[in-house]
C-alpha cells in the first residue's frame, strides 16, 4: 500500500515506510502568554524557530497543547499568522474547533493568516449522532480550500460508515486518532489508507506509537518535541532504526513516567508541556483556565523526570539493533 499525505511530501512506491513515515513526528507549540495575559509573539516565534533544525515536517498552531479553547478569535488568528511567518516552508496547520460558526470563522481567519491546512478539534460538551458529525465536518471544509483533517477523542467516536463518506469531500485528508482503539483504527487503514493520512493523536502519543506504526499509521504527535526535541528526535530515530533495546529504554527511563504523572490531573496534557517550558524560560507563561499549572510537587517530579530522561539518553546504544520495530 502505497501511503501518501496531501499535507507532508509523498512517500514513493518504493520507499521503505517503516523509516520513512518516522518523517511524521509533528511539532505541536505551546502559546506563550506574557504576564499580563496576551499572547506574547515573540517568545512563540522564538519557540518555533528554536524547533525547526530539529527537522519537524509539520506545525500544529493553536491546537489542544497551543490551548485553543482560550483563545480569542483575534488571538488565534495571529497565531497562526505568527507561526505562518516563523516557519518557512514548513507546512503549518491551525487548530479551529467549537460550534460551527466559530469553527468556520476560525478556518477563514487561519487561511487569510497563512495557514496551509486545518485540524478540526472536538468542539466542546456537544454530543451528536453520526449524521451530525457528518455535516458539520463537511460544512467545515465546504468553508476554505484547505485540507482538513478530523480529530477524533472524547465525545467524537466516527464510525467505519461516517469516515468512507467524510472521505468522498476532496479536502478532508485525514483522521488525527485520539481515542486508541487499535481494531477500528486497522480496519480505516486498510479502507482509506490510500487517500488519508492517519495520526497517533493520544496524549504522549510515543507511549502507543510502535502498535500505530505496526498498523501502517506513521504520524503521531509529539507534545514532547515542544520541550524536550533532543528526546523526540532520540525516540524517532530508534522506531526509525528499529532499535528496541534503546527504545524500550527512553519509555521506561522518560515516556512511562512522564505518562503516569501526566494521568494524575486533569489537563496536564498541556500544563506539564508548559511548565517544562518555563522550567528554563518564565516568558512562555502560565496556562489559561480552566486548565491549571502544575503544583511545586508535581513540579519537582517534571523536573526529575527530565534529567532521568538526559541520563536515558546517555547511557542507551544508539545504533539499530537486530530485532526490527515493524
Amino acid at each position: 500500500m502505497t501511503t501518501t499525505s496531501r499535507f507532508l511530501p509523498p512517500i514513493p512506491a518504493d520507499a521503505d515506510l517503516a523509516t520513512a513515515g518516522v518523517r511524521e513526528m509533528l511539532f505541536f507549540p505551546v502559546t506563550p502568554f506574557r504576564s499580563d495575559g496576551a499572547v506574547d509573539h515573540d517568545v512563540f516565534a522564538s519557540h518555533l524557530r528554536e524547533r525547526l533544525p530539529y527537522g519537524p515536517p509539520a506545525v500544529f498552531a493553536a491546537c489542544g497543547t497551543g490551548e485553543l479553547a482560550s483563545l480569542g478569535m483575534t488571538e488565534h488568528r495571529e497565531v497562526v499568522r505568527t507561526a505562518a511567518e516563523s516557519c518557512g516552508d514548513v507546512p503549518v496547520f491551525a487548530g479551529i474547533g467549537g460550534g460551527l460558526g466559530v469553527a468556520r470563522a476560525q478556518a477563514l481567519a487561519a487561511e487569510d493568516a497563512g495557514a496551509s491546512g486545518l485540524l478540526v478539534l472536538p468542539p466542546y460538551l456537544n454530543e451528536a449522532p453520526q449524521s451530525g458529525w457528518l455535516e458539520y465536518y463537511r460544512r467545515i471544509a465546504e468553508t476554505t480550500d484547505l485540507p482538513v483533517i478530523v480529530y477524533q477523542r472524547n465525545q467524537v467516536r466516527l464510525d467505519r460508515d461516517t469516515c468512507l463518506r467524510l472521505a468522498e469531500t476532496p479536502t478532508i485528508v485525514g483522521l488525527k486518532d485520539g481515542l486508541g482503539d487499535l481494531d477500528q483504527i486497522r480496519d480505516l487503514v486498510q479502507a482509506l489508507g490510500d487517500q488519508w493520512v492517519f495520526c497517533n493523536g493520544l496524549p504522549t502519543a510515543e507511549l502507543n506509537q510502535i502498535e500505530f506504526r505496526e498498523l501502517g499509521v506513521r504520524s503521531y504527535s509529539s507534545a514532547v518535541f515542544a520541550f524536550f526535541p533532543e528526546m523526540a528526535v532520540a525516540y524517532k530515530d530508534a522506531l526509525a532504526d528499529g532499535n528496541t533495546e534503546r527504545l524500550q529504554h527512553l519509555l521506561d527511563g522518560f515516556y512511562r513516567p512522564l505518562g503516569r504523572l501526566r494521568d494524575e490531573v486533569p489537563g496536564y496534557a498541556v500544563a506539564l508541556v508548559k511548565a517544562a517550558l518555563q522550567l528554563t524560560d518564565p516568558a512562555f507563561g502560565n496556562v489559561r483556565e480552566p486548565l491549571m499549572d502544575p503544583t511545586p510537587g508535581h513540579l519537582e517530579r517534571l523536573q526529575q523526570i527530565i534529567e532521568a530522561g538526559r541520563e536515558a539518553l546517555a547511557t542507551t546504544p544508539s545504533g539499530p539493533t537486530p530485532e526490527a520495530v515493524r
